[in-house]
């Protein structure tokens, strides 16, 4: 794997030409996606600012332009009017240089729209000379013409009872209130995750300090949280937050986890009561950094979307100078101590054509590059195996169990393997048994939706040309479409 320097990491984007032989490079690859959102050079990670603004959903995302790296990070903008296609508009936020409060990137944030305007709260990233981090919360202010103004000076620095680990703001506005909420992801000086809370009248200026978040029976839970928010769901409160550096079990050695607490928040003594555990959000092996859309106007529930990847970790394109992408866009309801994550209505907008099952000789069936397959399952075990060859052999296994009530997603007899101390199996127990799958494959991913949302597994997977076909054992009810593409591949910076 390619070491970067710190010079490389963390150049300067002077010229948009200077990424012209990289994208021609880059879009010859055949992992590149179709109807997911993918960086059009170098890393994509989090997607931050997620709002409804001017008849059309904004969304931003973590963009190093150089290649797959963590360096320095920017905000890509791109904007839909459904959720399922989308377009590209081009960078919004780059880092200042020399000096500036976000020298060393434009960290993740959130964004909420008033009048013609949506406001962009972001962590910037500064480092001094002698290579000191510091970390502020800064501010930008986004018009309708698609020009971004930074304000000069940052709404606050890094709060000094804690780590400079502090980052991505979460706007929030209670209805009702005329009181603005931040919640900012945090690391005690004991090296405890945390989330501190910001609050202001104005979305300009004035936020105070108001405490750290108390969340009784997770005081030490990870050493950092990232991404933490509060989201309120058919009336209950959830709180998403991705800890660090902790292993649960069933998730092998991964380290880094994006989950949700529902119970109940109190702003003014700053407490959210849990009324239950910690749940993985996504049981796949890439899922991370997930945020809700900020404005939605139905309380009944919310529309998340997340990075389909994982800190601390490679993927096999990493080699070709670029990595990640977005999951597709999920409706969250809450149903009992659970979220339940169903894909978008609007997403039967990309069936294309209905494929009918023709099996080869080995009882397989061809897989297109990008299709949605769909299972009605009766009781009694049921195993897939997607991304086999011919024969039916190899591939990505999906197998639940009628005794032990539970569902399997197994990626390690793919030809090529990655991340393997992170575990390559994973389960999550059925209750109520298999009713129901339906699975997004994509070019370089899969999204398996379990009983209409109950659990959903997100994997980034890269097969062979030879690893193009399935097979179904079990009692099913089966139907395939072909996806039609998405976002417009094109060369826009």
């Amino acid at each position: 794997m390619r070491e970067w320097t710190r010079e490389e990491k963390y150049r300067y984007l002077k010229d948009p030409q200077e990424l012209k032989e990289l994208y021609d490079r880059i879009s010859k690859s055949g992992y590149r996606q179709t109807f997911h959102n993918q960086a059009v050079t170098g890393l994509m990670n989090d997607p931050n600012g997620f709002v409804w603004h001017d008849n059309r959903w904004h969304l931003f995302y973590q963009w190093c332009p150089w290649g797959a790296v963590h360096g320095l990070k920017h905000w890509y903008h791109i904007i839909s009017k459904d959720l399922v296609t989308w377009k590209n508009l081009g960078v919004c936020l780059l880092p200042d240089q020399e000096d500036g409060y976000d020298n060393k990137g434009v960290y993740s944030g959130s964004a909420m729209p008033i009048d013609d305007k949506i406001y962009l709260y972001y962590t910037g990233n500064h480092r001094d000379a002698d290579w000191t981090r510091h970390a502020y919360t800064c501010l930008a202010r986004l018009g309708n013409d698609g020009w971004p103004e930074k304000y000069p000076l940052p709404l606050f620095g890094a709060n000094p009872d804690y780590t400079e680990h502090q980052r991505d703001p979460k706007i929030i506005k209670i209805p009702g209130s005329d009181t603005y909420y931040m919640i900012i992801g945090a690391q005690t000086k004991d090296k405890r995750g945390c989330a501190l809370i910001y609050s202001s009248e104005d979305l300009q200026h004035g936020w105070t300090f108001l405490g750290e978040m108390k969340v009784p029976g997770f005081e030490s839970f990870g050493d950092m949280w990232e991404c933490p928010s509060v989201e309120h769901i058919g009336g209950r409160d959830v709180l998403l937050l991705c800890p660090q550096h902790l292993t649960i079990p069933g998730r092998g050695q991964s380290q880094n986890h994006n989950g949700y607490i529902i119970g109940n928040m109190d702003w003014e003594t700053l407490t959210f009561t849990p009324d239950g555990q910690f749940h993985v959000l996504d049981f796949g092996f890439d899922s991370y950094a997930a945020a809700c859309a900020n404005n939605l106007q139905d309380a009944d529930k919310a529309i998340l979307i997340a990075w389909m990847g994982v800190p601390d970790v490679s993927y096999p394109t990493d080699e070709e100078d670029w990595a990640g992408c977005l999951t597709l866009p999920r409706e969250l309801t809450v149903r009992g101590r659970r979220l339940i994550q169903q894909p978008l209505p609007e997403l039967k907008k990309l069936r294309d054509e209905k494929l009918p099952f023709e099996a080869n000789e080995a009882g397989c069936f061809a897989l297109p590059r990008a299709a949605e397959v769909e299972l009605d399952c009766r009781k009694g075990d049921v195993n897939m195996y997607m991304f086999t060859d011919e024969a039916g052999k190899g591939g990505l296994s999906i197998c639940y169990s009628e005794e032990r009530k539970e569902i399997t997603v197994d990626r390690s007899g793919m030809q090529i393997r990655f991340n393997e101390k992170e575990g390559e199996s994973r389960t999550r127990p059925l209750e109520n048994g298999l009713s129901h799958l339906r699975i997004f494959v994509d070019s370089s991913s899969i999204e398996i939706f379990v009983n209409d949302g109950d659990a959903v597994f997100t994997s980034r997977i890269f097969p062979t040309e030879a690893e193009r076909f399935f097979r179904i054992e079990g009692d099913t009810f089966n139907r395939m479409w072909t996806l039609k593409r998405a976002v417009k591949e094109q060369f826009l910076i």
